[in-house]
Protein backbone atom coordinates (compact mmCIF):
# COMPACT_ATOMS: atom_id res chain seq x y z
CA UNK A 1 0.00 0.00 0.00
CA UNK A 2 1.27 3.22 -0.69
CA UNK A 3 2.64 5.67 2.28
CA UNK A 4 -0.06 8.12 2.74
CA UNK A 5 2.11 9.86 5.33
CA UNK A 6 4.44 11.09 2.93
CA UNK A 7 2.09 12.53 0.46
CA UNK A 8 0.50 15.75 2.01
CA UNK A 9 -3.46 16.49 1.96
CA UNK A 10 -4.63 19.87 0.83
CA UNK A 11 -8.16 21.76 0.30
CA UNK A 12 -9.67 23.32 -2.95
CA UNK A 13 -12.68 25.49 -2.34
CA UNK A 14 -14.97 27.11 -4.40
CA UNK A 15 -17.20 28.45 -1.36
CA UNK A 16 -19.84 26.21 -2.53
CA UNK A 17 -23.79 27.83 -2.26
CA UNK A 18 -26.16 25.65 -1.46
CA UNK A 19 -30.12 25.72 -2.29
CA UNK A 20 -31.70 27.98 -0.11
CA UNK A 21 -28.16 29.34 0.96
CA UNK A 22 -26.36 32.41 0.18
CA UNK A 23 -22.85 33.52 -0.90
CA UNK A 24 -22.23 35.83 2.34
CA UNK A 25 -22.74 32.52 4.55
CA UNK A 26 -20.83 30.42 2.10
CA UNK A 27 -18.09 32.86 2.76
CA UNK A 28 -17.60 32.31 6.58
CA UNK A 29 -18.12 28.43 5.81
CA UNK A 30 -14.98 28.93 3.78
CA UNK A 31 -13.21 30.78 6.84
CA UNK A 32 -14.78 27.86 9.66
CA UNK A 33 -13.30 25.04 6.66
CA UNK A 34 -9.46 27.12 6.59
CA UNK A 35 -9.05 27.29 10.14
CA UNK A 36 -10.66 23.27 10.80
CA UNK A 37 -8.25 22.30 7.75
CA UNK A 38 -5.22 23.85 9.18
CA UNK A 39 -5.67 22.29 12.74
CA UNK A 40 -5.95 18.52 10.55
CA UNK A 41 -2.95 19.14 9.25
CA UNK A 42 -3.52 20.16 5.76
CA UNK A 43 -0.53 21.89 3.76
CA UNK A 44 -2.69 24.29 1.24
CA UNK A 45 -6.09 25.96 1.03
CA UNK A 46 -6.68 27.07 -2.69
CA UNK A 47 -9.77 29.48 -4.09
CA UNK A 48 -11.62 28.15 -6.94
CA UNK A 49 -12.44 31.22 -9.40
CA UNK A 50 -16.16 31.12 -11.12
CA UNK A 51 -18.05 33.60 -12.32
CA UNK A 52 -21.66 34.27 -13.22
CA UNK A 53 -22.02 30.95 -11.48
CA UNK A 54 -25.55 30.63 -8.96
CA UNK A 55 -23.55 27.60 -7.19
CA UNK A 56 -20.12 29.51 -6.64
CA UNK A 57 -18.80 32.38 -3.96
CA UNK A 58 -15.35 32.59 -4.63
CA UNK A 59 -15.39 34.92 -7.79
CA UNK A 60 -13.06 37.27 -6.12
CA UNK A 61 -10.58 34.94 -5.22
CA UNK A 62 -7.75 37.21 -4.43
CA UNK A 63 -9.86 39.17 -1.66
CA UNK A 64 -11.06 36.07 -0.23
CA UNK A 65 -7.30 34.43 -0.04
CA UNK A 66 -6.64 37.41 1.76
CA UNK A 67 -9.37 36.89 4.04
CA UNK A 68 -8.73 33.24 4.40
CA UNK A 69 -4.95 34.23 5.25
CA UNK A 70 -6.08 36.38 7.63
CA UNK A 71 -7.63 33.62 9.89
CA UNK A 72 -5.00 31.10 9.83
CA UNK A 73 -0.74 30.98 10.41
CA UNK A 74 0.45 28.33 8.39
CA UNK A 75 -0.89 27.08 5.54
CA UNK A 76 0.00 27.82 2.32
CA UNK A 77 -3.18 29.78 0.24
CA UNK A 78 -3.55 30.10 -3.39
CA UNK A 79 -5.57 30.67 -5.98
CA UNK A 80 -7.15 27.38 -7.74
CA UNK A 81 -6.60 28.86 -10.40
CA UNK A 82 -6.68 32.61 -11.21
CA UNK A 83 -7.95 32.41 -14.68
CA UNK A 84 -4.96 34.62 -16.50
CA UNK A 85 -7.59 35.31 -19.62
CA UNK A 86 -9.44 38.09 -17.57
CA UNK A 87 -6.76 40.32 -15.94
CA UNK A 88 -3.94 41.78 -17.59
CA UNK A 89 -0.53 40.28 -16.20
CA UNK A 90 0.47 43.43 -14.33
CA UNK A 91 -2.75 43.60 -11.92
CA UNK A 92 -2.22 39.43 -11.26
CA UNK A 93 1.08 40.51 -9.92
CA UNK A 94 0.34 43.65 -7.81
CA UNK A 95 -2.21 41.95 -6.48
CA UNK A 96 -0.14 38.81 -5.02
CA UNK A 97 2.90 40.74 -4.43
CA UNK A 98 0.38 42.57 -2.22
CA UNK A 99 -1.02 39.44 -0.48
CA UNK A 100 2.37 38.23 -0.34
CA UNK A 101 3.65 40.82 1.32
CA UNK A 102 0.77 40.77 4.08
CA UNK A 103 1.25 36.85 4.51
CA UNK A 104 5.20 36.39 3.43
CA UNK A 105 6.13 32.87 2.93
CA UNK A 106 2.41 31.63 2.64
CA UNK A 107 0.93 32.93 -0.83
CA UNK A 108 0.81 30.83 -3.85
CA UNK A 109 -0.74 31.70 -7.68
CA UNK A 110 -2.30 29.57 -9.46
CA UNK A 111 -2.89 30.09 -13.04
CA UNK A 112 -5.49 29.00 -15.41
CA UNK A 113 -6.39 29.01 -18.72
CA UNK A 114 -10.47 28.29 -18.81
CA UNK A 115 -12.44 31.19 -18.83
CA UNK A 116 -14.28 29.79 -15.43
CA UNK A 117 -17.78 31.18 -17.44
CA UNK A 118 -19.66 31.27 -20.32
CA UNK A 119 -18.72 32.90 -23.37
CA UNK A 120 -21.11 35.94 -22.98
CA UNK A 121 -19.54 36.30 -18.96
CA UNK A 122 -15.86 35.78 -19.93
CA UNK A 123 -16.58 39.00 -22.44
CA UNK A 124 -18.38 41.20 -19.73
CA UNK A 125 -15.08 40.42 -17.59
CA UNK A 126 -12.85 41.76 -19.84
CA UNK A 127 -13.53 42.44 -23.88
CA UNK A 128 -11.31 40.76 -25.81
CA UNK A 129 -9.06 42.50 -28.47
CA UNK A 130 -7.49 41.15 -31.74
CA UNK A 131 -4.00 39.98 -31.26
CA UNK A 132 -4.13 40.08 -28.22
CA UNK A 133 -0.57 37.57 -26.37
CA UNK A 134 -1.51 34.21 -25.69
CA UNK A 135 -1.47 32.56 -22.39
CA UNK A 136 1.86 32.05 -22.82
CA UNK A 137 3.39 35.46 -23.61
CA UNK A 138 0.93 36.35 -20.78
CA UNK A 139 3.02 34.20 -18.32
CA UNK A 140 6.04 35.21 -19.42
CA UNK A 141 5.34 39.09 -18.89
CA UNK A 142 3.72 37.86 -15.40
CA UNK A 143 6.76 35.85 -14.55
CA UNK A 144 8.83 38.83 -15.55
CA UNK A 145 6.94 41.26 -12.76
CA UNK A 146 7.29 38.48 -10.25
CA UNK A 147 10.73 37.36 -10.50
CA UNK A 148 12.42 39.93 -12.25
CA UNK A 149 12.73 44.22 -12.28
CA UNK A 150 9.67 44.41 -14.33
CA UNK A 151 8.91 43.91 -18.09
CA UNK A 152 9.52 47.27 -20.90
CA UNK A 153 7.36 48.29 -24.06
CA UNK A 154 8.85 46.35 -27.52
CA UNK A 155 10.61 49.41 -28.12
CA UNK A 156 12.12 49.87 -24.93
CA UNK A 157 10.47 53.43 -24.70
CA UNK A 158 9.13 52.53 -20.93
CA UNK A 159 9.80 49.96 -17.96
CA UNK A 160 6.64 48.51 -15.98
CA UNK A 161 6.88 47.38 -12.53
CA UNK A 162 4.65 45.10 -10.05
CA UNK A 163 4.88 47.52 -6.84
CA UNK A 164 4.54 45.72 -4.60
CA UNK A 165 5.21 42.78 -6.46
CA UNK A 166 8.14 42.95 -7.84
CA UNK A 167 11.27 40.14 -6.99
CA UNK A 168 8.75 38.55 -4.29
CA UNK A 169 9.15 35.24 -6.37
CA UNK A 170 5.33 34.42 -5.15
CA UNK A 171 5.44 30.40 -6.69
CA UNK A 172 3.66 30.45 -10.04
CA UNK A 173 1.65 27.03 -10.39
CA UNK A 174 -0.03 25.98 -13.53
CA UNK A 175 -3.45 24.50 -13.27
CA UNK A 176 -5.24 21.99 -15.99
CA UNK A 177 -7.71 19.68 -17.09
CA UNK A 178 -5.75 18.97 -20.66
CA UNK A 179 -2.46 18.20 -22.43
CA UNK A 180 -1.45 22.06 -23.25
CA UNK A 181 -1.13 23.19 -19.48
CA UNK A 182 0.51 19.79 -18.92
CA UNK A 183 3.15 20.20 -21.28
CA UNK A 184 3.63 24.00 -20.83
CA UNK A 185 4.55 23.60 -17.31
CA UNK A 186 6.90 20.75 -17.86
CA UNK A 187 8.91 22.88 -20.08
CA UNK A 188 8.78 26.07 -17.94
CA UNK A 189 9.94 23.92 -14.75
CA UNK A 190 6.35 25.18 -13.13
CA UNK A 191 4.60 22.90 -10.49
CA UNK A 192 1.36 21.51 -11.76
CA UNK A 193 -1.74 20.35 -10.93
CA UNK A 194 -4.19 18.44 -12.66
CA UNK A 195 -8.03 18.97 -12.24
CA UNK A 196 -8.57 15.11 -11.47
CA UNK A 197 -11.85 16.48 -9.87
CA UNK A 198 -13.49 17.08 -12.98
CA UNK A 199 -11.83 15.51 -15.93
CA UNK A 200 -10.23 12.24 -14.95
CA UNK A 201 -10.22 10.92 -18.18
CA UNK A 202 -7.10 12.83 -19.37
CA UNK A 203 -5.48 12.45 -15.90
CA UNK A 204 -2.88 9.85 -16.46
CA UNK A 205 -1.65 10.92 -19.82
CA UNK A 206 -1.63 14.30 -18.85
CA UNK A 207 0.63 13.71 -15.96
CA UNK A 208 2.84 11.91 -18.16
CA UNK A 209 2.95 14.54 -20.66
CA UNK A 210 4.35 17.06 -17.29
CA UNK A 211 6.95 14.54 -16.26
CA UNK A 212 8.13 13.97 -19.96
CA UNK A 213 8.94 17.56 -21.15
CA UNK A 214 9.86 18.47 -17.29
CA UNK A 215 13.00 21.02 -17.25
CA UNK A 216 13.99 22.30 -14.27
CA UNK A 217 14.43 25.98 -13.29
CA UNK A 218 15.37 28.34 -11.06
CA UNK A 219 11.63 27.84 -9.51
CA UNK A 220 11.37 23.94 -9.39
CA UNK A 221 14.86 21.22 -9.80
CA UNK A 222 12.07 18.29 -10.53
CA UNK A 223 8.53 17.50 -11.58
CA UNK A 224 5.85 18.65 -9.26
CA UNK A 225 2.63 17.05 -9.32
CA UNK A 226 -0.69 18.34 -7.42
CA UNK A 227 -3.44 16.01 -8.24
CA UNK A 228 -6.93 17.54 -7.35
CA UNK A 229 -9.88 15.06 -6.54
CA UNK A 230 -13.30 14.90 -5.52
CA UNK A 231 -13.52 13.44 -2.17
CA UNK A 232 -16.68 12.20 0.05
CA UNK A 233 -16.60 11.03 3.58
CA UNK A 234 -18.85 10.08 6.47
CA UNK A 235 -18.48 7.56 9.10
CA UNK A 236 -20.74 4.85 7.41
CA UNK A 237 -20.34 4.14 3.76
CA UNK A 238 -24.26 4.40 3.51
CA UNK A 239 -24.12 7.80 4.11
CA UNK A 240 -20.93 8.83 2.45
CA UNK A 241 -22.92 7.77 -0.52
CA UNK A 242 -26.06 9.39 0.07
CA UNK A 243 -23.93 12.94 0.67
CA UNK A 244 -22.24 12.16 -2.83
CA UNK A 245 -25.68 12.36 -4.38
CA UNK A 246 -25.15 16.55 -3.87
CA UNK A 247 -22.15 16.20 -6.47
CA UNK A 248 -24.06 14.30 -8.76
CA UNK A 249 -26.57 16.60 -8.69
CA UNK A 250 -24.20 19.36 -9.31
CA UNK A 251 -22.68 17.71 -12.81
CA UNK A 252 -25.98 16.48 -13.46
CA UNK A 253 -27.38 19.84 -13.65
CA UNK A 254 -24.16 21.47 -15.59
CA UNK A 255 -24.70 18.36 -18.32
CA UNK A 256 -28.16 19.42 -18.90
CA UNK A 257 -27.21 23.24 -18.68
CA UNK A 258 -28.74 24.71 -15.74
CA UNK A 259 -26.12 25.23 -13.30
CA UNK A 260 -27.71 25.43 -9.90
CA UNK A 261 -26.84 26.03 -6.04
CA UNK A 262 -25.60 22.40 -4.65
CA UNK A 263 -28.70 20.45 -3.68
CA UNK A 264 -29.29 18.56 -0.94
CA UNK A 265 -28.85 14.33 -0.95
CA UNK A 266 -31.40 12.04 -1.97
CA UNK A 267 -31.58 8.28 -1.67
CA UNK A 268 -31.75 7.57 -4.80
CA UNK A 269 -30.35 9.06 -7.83
CA UNK A 270 -32.11 6.51 -10.46
CA UNK A 271 -35.24 8.88 -10.55
CA UNK A 272 -33.23 11.98 -10.81
CA UNK A 273 -31.45 11.45 -14.24
CA UNK A 274 -31.26 9.05 -16.91
CA UNK A 275 -29.05 6.08 -18.02
CA UNK A 276 -27.06 8.41 -20.50
CA UNK A 277 -26.91 10.93 -18.15
CA UNK A 278 -25.48 8.50 -15.28
CA UNK A 279 -22.76 7.42 -17.64
CA UNK A 280 -21.80 11.48 -18.79
CA UNK A 281 -21.74 12.07 -14.72
CA UNK A 282 -19.51 9.28 -13.78
CA UNK A 283 -17.14 9.91 -16.53
CA UNK A 284 -16.68 13.04 -14.62
CA UNK A 285 -16.33 11.60 -11.43
CA UNK A 286 -14.61 8.42 -11.92
CA UNK A 287 -11.52 9.06 -9.81
CA UNK A 288 -13.46 10.61 -6.73
CA UNK A 289 -13.26 8.84 -3.28
CA UNK A 290 -15.99 8.08 -1.79
CA UNK A 291 -16.44 6.35 1.59
CA UNK A 292 -16.08 5.22 5.00
CA UNK A 293 -12.62 5.85 7.23
CA UNK A 294 -11.70 2.40 5.62
CA UNK A 295 -12.62 2.82 2.28
CA UNK A 296 -11.43 6.43 2.40
CA UNK A 297 -8.37 5.15 3.37
CA UNK A 298 -8.39 1.87 0.87
CA UNK A 299 -9.07 4.29 -2.63
CA UNK A 300 -6.89 6.99 -1.19
CA UNK A 301 -3.80 4.70 -1.31
CA UNK A 302 -4.15 2.86 -4.78
CA UNK A 303 -5.13 6.68 -6.25
CA UNK A 304 -1.49 7.46 -4.85
CA UNK A 305 -0.35 4.09 -5.88
CA UNK A 306 -1.75 4.75 -9.27
CA UNK A 307 -0.86 8.34 -10.31
CA UNK A 308 2.65 8.95 -7.91
CA UNK A 309 1.50 12.79 -6.97
CA UNK A 310 3.38 14.95 -4.81
CA UNK A 311 0.46 16.45 -3.27
CA UNK A 312 -3.54 15.39 -3.22
CA UNK A 313 -5.92 18.50 -3.18
CA UNK A 314 -9.49 17.32 -1.93
CA UNK A 315 -12.26 18.83 -3.54
CA UNK A 316 -15.30 18.45 -1.42
CA UNK A 317 -19.07 19.85 -1.60
CA UNK A 318 -21.66 18.66 0.63
CA UNK A 319 -24.43 20.57 1.40
CA UNK A 320 -24.52 20.08 4.83
CA UNK A 321 -21.67 22.33 6.68
CA UNK A 322 -20.87 20.10 9.76
CA UNK A 323 -20.65 17.01 6.99
CA UNK A 324 -18.39 18.72 4.34
CA UNK A 325 -16.13 19.37 7.64
CA UNK A 326 -15.94 15.42 8.68
CA UNK A 327 -15.10 14.62 5.72
CA UNK A 328 -12.11 16.30 5.54
CA UNK A 329 -11.48 15.21 9.11
CA UNK A 330 -11.82 11.96 8.28
CA UNK A 331 -9.75 12.22 4.84
CA UNK A 332 -6.89 13.77 7.19
CA UNK A 333 -7.11 10.68 9.69
CA UNK A 334 -6.82 8.44 6.54
CA UNK A 335 -3.88 9.74 5.70
CA UNK A 336 -2.42 10.06 9.64
CA UNK A 337 -2.95 6.70 10.32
Amino acid sequence: MADLVKTPLSVLDPSPIIAGGSAELSLQNTLDLAKKAEKWGYKRFWLAEHHNWVGMASSASPVVIGRVASVTEKMRIGSGAMLLSHYSPLSVAEQFGTLEAFFPGRIDLGLGRAPGTDAYTAQVLRPRAAGEPEFAERLQELTAYLYGSGTAMTNGSHTFHAIPGENSEVPIWLLGSGLYSAQLAGKLGLPFSFAGHFAPGNMMEALAVYREHFRPSEMLDKPYVLLSVQVVAADEEKEAQRLATSMYQKFLLLTRGQPAPLQPPVDNMETIWSERERIAVEEQLFTSLIGDPSGIKQQLAELIEKTEPDEIMAHTEIFDHQARLRSYEILAEAANH
